[in-house]
C-alpha cells in the first residue's frame, strides 16, 4: 500500500524556519577558521590565489578547497587571467557578518 502525504502532513516550513535555515548555512560556510582568513584578505578588494597563499600559511590544495566551498556557496566569484584565477567577494552581506563578529570577538578580548 503506497503512502500518500496530504497538506496536513509533513508540516511545511515556516518564513521563519526557512530564515534560521539560510542562517545556519552561513555559518556553516563560515565555520572554518581558514574561510574566515580568506574572506578577511578578499574584504580589501580582488586576489590571486597566489597572492592568498603568501599571506595564509596553508597548502595550495587546502586553500583550493576553501576557496572552492565559498564559491559554490555563492560568496566568492571568480575570473581567470592567464593561469591566475582571481577571487572576490560577492556576498557582501556574509564579508560584513564576518568582520562583525571577527572585530566583536577581537575587541572583547577572548
Amino acid at each position: 500500500m503506497a503512502t500518500t502525504f496530504t497538506s496536513e502532513s509533513p508540516k511545511e516550513m515556516t518564513e521563519s524556519d526557512q530564515v534560521f535555515e539560510q542562517a545556519a548555512d552561513v555559518f556553516r560556510v563560515m565555520s572554518a577558521p581558514m574561510r574566515l582568513k580568506i574572506i578577511s584578505f578578499l574584504c580589501d578588494g580582488e586576489k590571486n590565489v597566489s597572492y592568498l597563499l603568501s599571506k595564509i600559511d596553508t597548502t595550495q590544495p587546502n586553500m583550493s578547497q576553501h576557496l572552492t566551498t565559498l564559491y559554490q556557496a555563492g560568496v566568492l566569484g571568480k575570473r581567470r587571467e592567464g593561469v591566475q584565477i582571481h577571487y572576490r567577494i560577492i556576498n557582501e552581506r556574509v564579508a560584513n557578518l564576518c568582520r562583525t563578529v571577527c572585530t566583536q570577538i577581537a575587541t572583547d578580548g577572548n
